[in-house]
């Protein structure tokens, strides 16, 4: 690379309940704990808007993401960031299971799922 060369690094997300996102982060991917729908928004938006730390790619647990519907769908046919639904500790809640299906059913044409 040459001098003056800026390369910017993507980065992985993670936004849910405390004790689902805090084994991410020994991972070390960025985690934001919300306990509750309106600080889950607040933290999507955030993580959404074009700044230096851009990211590639969003895990949110499901239970959240429910209440994401609207935020979420503006980002399903664009490259990045990738939004993926994870479960939570109580369980999947099937929402990524569907979003996966749909993905599939609209790439393919027919659902192989």
């Amino acid at each position: 690379f040459g001098k003056g060369c800026v390369i910017s690094m993507l980065k992985i997300a993670v936004l849910g309940g405390r004790d689902t996102v805090m084994g991410f982060k020994a991972l070390g991917l960025d985690v934001f704990p919300a306990s509750g729908a309106e600080e889950a928004k607040e933290i999507f938006r955030h993580l959404t808007r074009e700044s230096d730390e851009e990211y590639a790619i969003i895990y949110v647990e499901e239970n959240l993401a429910q209440y994401l519907e609207h935020e979420i769908a503006r980002y399903k046919d664009v490259p990045s960031p990738a939004i993926i639904l994870i479960p939570g500790r109580e369980g999947p809640l099937g929402l990524g299971q569907s979003a996966l299906k749909a993905a599939v059913e609209k790439a393919v044409g027919i659902d192989i799922l």
